[in-house]
């Protein structure tokens, strides 16, 4: 009798040639801290072949919004505070869309659609999807994922999009905060210099993932992309300035709205002297991108130009005092997790005496399918890049 004997090996090094270039930037940067969701050794080639076919640029560009639906769909499958949400599966594509609309919100600083490395590691994203691990509480993970932002979020799309078909226009853009935006404002949002996707397809209109970045840009206007959004709304000729010209081309409006209404109004000419020594611009009679950013108050400034409501709301409290709260752990709140906490509470107590938990549901195949195109081209556009230490802006 012959006895064979196995003996265990320990498995071959991979060449370090298979490793990926974030693998690669992580043994360089030791203190940055991968989480588990990444392919250790690169993706496997039916995936790569599969994009080539499709004739997409491969490994040099950065990460498309695509990329991003497989981990996220693993959050709800996976993650303990989503428990509920894993069984309603007709609102697994709408949190998805969500999480990465606000990732691309955050991280994308280029606005081209494609998560680069270096932004990848500027951000936190890394370290939030490693919370997820350790936070039990999806709703204490304020950044991304959290449930209840999202229910914020959809809730006021669904509010705005009578029709369901999941685009919204201008005349339901209108009625957002009970008419507070002005006109020209709504024009410039939707004439594309901040929207994103297939306009021939869709003209004037504006997407699920659009809404997204507008609604955190309208209510937290200190976050940097939202600074960079108004301000190319504003930014008429694209030349990179806000010119007195364009600065009284909306604030004219607002004159005429409140006159509307029986309130006093400012002469622009005494509105634009405090509006420059809040800003404070480098070059006399124009503000650029990074005088804007180098402010404290943008809030108060883009809402005296196009936001009627938050304009006086600002005219009757202290502009200087803080408007910041904080939260439990004493850490500052955000003007964006203040609202959706606000919100969320207004939001649930409607719905208090209304048992109607599909009164948010319709078709999920056509929805998910809709869903679905408004990703894959949502964020595909590039758009030219803004820098904070540029003073230029194109559109």
């Amino acid at each position: 009798m012959v006895t064979v004997c196995y003996v265990l090996q320990p498995l071959p090094k991979q060449p370090s040639l298979q490793h990926t270039t974030l693998q690669r930037h992580v043994r360089a940067h030791r203190n940055v801290n991968i989480p588990r969701f990444h392919y250790p050794s690169g993706k496997t080639r039916s995936t790569w072949s599969t994009r080539r076919r499709q004739g997409k640029e491969v490994g040099v560009t950065g990460l498309p919004p695509e990329d991003f639906i497989p981990l996220v769909q693993d959050v709800v499958e996976t993650h303990p505070g989503l428990t509920f949400l894993k069984e309603a599966t007709e609102f697994h594509s709408r949190y998805v869309h969500t999480v990465i609309a606000r990732i691309y919100y955050c991280v994308n600083r280029s606005w081209s659609g494609k998560i680069t490395i270096p932004e990848l590691r500027r951000s936190n994203l890394l370290s939030i999807i490693q919370l997820l691990e350790e936070e039990e509480d999806i709703n204490q993970i304020t950044q991304y994922f959290s449930y209840e932002h999202f229910y914020v979020i959809y809730c006021k799309f669904w509010e705005l999009d009578r029709d369901h078909d999941l685009f919204i226009d201008k005349q339901d853009l209108t009625r957002h905060n009970d008419h507070a935006l002005s006109s020209r404002i709504i024009d410039r949002i939707f004439c594309g210099c901040v929207t994103r996707g297939h306009k021939k397809q869709h003209e004037e209109k504006m997407s699920y993932t659009d809404f997204v970045w507008f609604l955190l840009s309208e209510e937290d206007k200190l976050h940097p992309t939202a600074i960079e959004y108004w301000f190319r709304c504003m930014d008429l000729d694209g030349d990179g300035y806000l010119s007195m010209y364009e600065l009284e081309y909306f604030y004219d409006e607002q004159m005429h709205r409140m006159e509307a209404i029986g309130i006093e109004t400012l002469p622009f000419q005494d509105c634009l002297c405090q509006m420059l020594d809040m800003v404070k611009p480098k070059i006399p009679g124009k503000i650029s991108l990074s005088d804007m950013k180098r402010c404290k108050m943008t809030p108060i400034f883009f809402d005296t130009f196009f936001n009627l409501e938050k304009y006086l709301d600002h005219e009757q409290r202290d502009p200087f005092a803080s408007q910041r709260d904080h939260d439990i752990d004493g850490q500052e709140m955000s003007d964006w997790d203040r609202y959706a906490a606000e919100e969320y509470e207004l939001l649930v107590a409607e719905e208090g005496g209304n048992d109607q938990p599909d009164s948010l549901s319709f078709d999920e195949g056509n929805e998910e399918d809709l869903l679905s195109q408004h990703l894959d081209g949502a964020l595909d556009d590039g758009q030219a890049e803004l820098s904070d230490d540029s003073d230029e802006c194109s559109i």
